[in-house]
Order: structure tokens, then C-alpha cells, then sequence
């Protein structure tokens, strides 16, 4: 005979001899039993060692087997034991009782040794297969958790290749298209003045050097920044914050573009309050504010005006870039920052833009745990606004 343990057994019953008979009939076929004379011990029994299988008698004096079988389901811990009723109560009303608190099953006494081994090992078989059912489920959960995960891992990795993707595409139109304009304007230029040079006035020779000039300088901001957002795009420019006083870096900007300025007669405000201090890279926020200012004069009319203020909240300190400029339609906004999304147009002056400036403005705000939008209304004017923190970010 197969003595391989079966399975733990609780039997409940307040009389020995019952209890000696099934532990006699249970044992020899491999099951662990345990013996227990009364309800509240059956209880306490059941909580602790968790039985496969509770053999329940019905007729009990302090606690009677339903009530008994009610607390066991009433309790978390006990709620999925099956228990079996021993009655000798043959009326239908307390088997229907018994199914009713929770029981899966009943014997009758006087108990039969083959009833009772047929039906503990039909009830533990199936608890057993309930067990593995619930585990494998588990297990299958776990699986399906973790398949989630992975999926949601490979949409992140697919928008971020569709993110690089797009910035290719961008790096190599700006190559291809932005780049080779500039250099025909100034081969143009240069022809032009070879092979007229001896046909032309002072006064024609010095508009035409000057548009050369505008050009190289145009290309040279064009190269600048495809470098830098080459160099950002490899991780090889480091951020470095600092407290900067906010008014003092807004000053140095606009000195450089003062002449800028004053060519179209456009009037530079700094209201920013001397205590206003930002935490950002400097050399990047060099960059983030010369890209502003300067894209603010190139569609600004003549007479207009260029206001930097700031205001902190929550930690954060607001700069604001506002022009009185010709503005941008609702439809054209959400393009200023993508890179996959190439919108320029000349200023009010024929001015051109490299189409890098303000993606590379996002990247600098962003790394120094800022954020960057605008505003603007055709024919009324511009204003950006970006952030960053008064502290350092721990």
C-alpha cells in the first residue's frame, strides 16, 4: 500500500472512540491526522496548522458543527478549507444546512472505513488540484504583469526610435535644404561681384557686401547650432547648474544684441527684479536666452519693443520673453518645438532663421529641469515663457 503523505486531516468530534476509528482508517493510507474533541479547539487548530481537509460531527456541546463551520468560512485564513460533515442526523433540512454554512460534503454514522477514505481522498484531490490551479494562475498573472511591462518597455523603445528617427530625417533636411541655401546665396554674391565688380558703384558693392555679410552670418549661427545639437544628441554637453542672478544674464544678452536691436529701431526691456536668481547651466542658459531675444527681434516691425521679465512660484522661477512682434497663427504653434515638424519664415526684415533655435531651447530648459511654451496672436505679438527652479534639484 502507497503510505506517501496525502495530506493533513482535522477530524472534530467529542467522542474518542469516533476519533480512534478515523485516525486508524485515514492513517494507514498515508494521511497526517489530527485529533480534536471539541469546536473552539477545532478553531484554533484549523488556524494554525491548516488542514487539507476538516472532518466535521455536527452534535457537539459547546460548539455545534454548523456554528463551527460558519466561523472557519467567516475567517480569512480558514475560509478555503473543505469541510466534511459526520452526522447521524439523516433529515434533508441539515444536510441542506450543512451545504448552506459552507460544507462540500457529508458522511453518515455510523461511519463506513471505505465511505470515509472514498470521499477524504476524492475532497483532498480536489483541494490539491484547486491549489495548483490557484498557483498556475498566479504564476500566469506574474506573466501577463510582466508581459505588460515588456510591451509597455518596447512602445517607450519605439517612440523613442521614431523620436531619433524624426531627428535624422530633420538633421539631414536641414543639411540638405538649410544648409545648401545659404552657401548658393553666397556663391551668388560672390559671382556677382567677380564678374561685375568693374560694373559696379561703391554704393552697389557695399548693399551687396553687406547681404554677403548677412548671409555668413546667417550660416555661421546655422552651423553653430547644428554642432551643438549634434553634440547634445551624443550626450557629450554636460549640465552644470548654478545660481545666476536672473536680471544680470538677461543684461549680458541683450548687450551682444543691442546693435541688432538698434538697426531696426526696436527698444529692449529688463524689468527683472536685481533678487530674481534661477539654478540653470550658464553657458545654456547663454543659449536659451540669445535664441529668445534674438528670434523676438527678427519678427518684431520697426519702433516694436522686447520685455524679459520673471516672476517665482512654487519654487520656480518664470522668465518671460515678450515681443510686440507680427505673432503666429494658433496652427503654427505646436511646431516650434518638434523637430519633425519644420516650420520657418523670415522676419521683418527678410531676417532668416536656422530652424534649430528653439528645439534647441526645449533641450536646454528641460535638462536644467525647466519647461518651455509660448503665446502668441497674429499681429499682436509673441511671448515665451520658461522656467527654471530657484534651488537645487536634489
Amino acid at each position: 500500500m502507497d503510505t506517501t503523505n496525502r495530506g493533513v486531516i482535522l477530524a472534530v468530534d467529542d467522542t474518542p472512540e469516533n476519533l480512534g476509528v478515523l485516525f486508524d482508517y485515514l492513517d494507514q493510507f498515508g494521511f497526517t491526522v489530527l485529533l480534536v474533541q471539541n469546536g473552539v479547539n477545532a478553531l484554533k487548530q484549523a488556524e494554525e496548522s491548516l488542514p487539507d481537509l476538516i472532518l466535521l460531527d455536527i452534535m457537539m456541546p459547546d460548539l455545534n458543527g454548523f456554528e463551527v463551520c460558519e466561523r472557519l468560512k467567516a475567517n480569512e485564513i480558514t475560509k478555503d478549507i473543505p469541510v466534511i460533515f459526520m452526522t447521524a442526523l439523516s433529515d434533508t433540512v441539515d444536510k441542506v444546512r450543512g451545504f448552506a454554512v459552507g460544507g462540500v460534503d457529508y458522511i453518515t454514522k455510523p461511519l463506513q472505513h471505505e465511505e470515509v477514505v472514498e470521499r477524504v481522498r476524492t475532497h483532498t484531490t480536489i483541494r490539491r488540484l484547486q491549489r495548483e490551479l490557484l498557483e498556475k494562475n498566479t504564476i500566469l498573472q506574474q506573466y501577463v504583469e510582466l508581459l505588460a511591462e515588456k510591451n509597455t518597455e518596447l512602445d517607450e523603445k519605439n517612440a523613442q526610435l521614431e523620436e531619433v528617427n524624426a531627428s535624422k530625417d530633420r538633421f539631414f533636411s536641414i543639411i540638405s535644404h538649410d544648409l545648401r541655401s545659404p552657401f548658393v546665396g553666397l556663391l551668388g554674391l560672390t559671382q556677382l561681384i567677380s564678374e561685375e565688380f568693374e560694373n559696379y558703384s561703391r554704393e552697389k558693392i557695399h548693399s551687396i557686401i553687406t547681404k554677403l555679410y548677412k548671409s555668413t552670418e546667417n550660416l555661421y549661427a546655422l552651423i553653430e547650432n547644428l554642432l551643438t545639437w549634434s553634440r547634445l544628441q551624443r550626450g557629450m554637453i554636460e549640465c552644470h547648474p548654478q545660481p545666476i542672478i536672473m536680471r544680470t544674464a538677461v543684461q549680458r544678452t541683450m548687450a551682444v544684441l543691442t546693435s541688432n536691436a538698434e538697426q531696426k529701431d526696436i527698444e529692449l526691456r529688463n524689468v527683472i527684479a536685481p533678487e530674481a536668481v534661477g539654478y540653470m547651466d550658464m553657458k545654456m542658459l547663454d543659449t536659451v536666452l540669445r535664441n529668445l531675444i534674438s528670434n523676438a527681434l527678427k519678427f518684431t516691425r520697426s519702433n516694436g519693443s522686447i520685455t524679459v521679465s520673471a516672476e517665482e512660484h512654487d519654487g520656480m522661477l518664470t522668465i518671460a520673453v515678450a515681443d510686440t512682434g507680427i505673432g503666429l497663427g494658433p496652427e503654427h504653434v505646436p511646431k516650434l518645438f518638434q523637430i519633425d515638424s519644420k516650420f520657418t519664415r523670415t522676419g521683418t526684415a527678410n531676417e532668416r532663421g536656422t530652424g534649430l533655435g528653439l528645439i534647441l531651447c526645449k533641450e536646454f530648459v528641460e535638462r536644467n529641469g525647466g519647461t518651455i511654451r509660448v503665446e502668441s496672436e497674429e499681429g499682436v505679438g509673441t511671448t515665451f515663457f520658461f522656467t527654471a527652479p530657484t534651488a537645487p534639484i536634489k
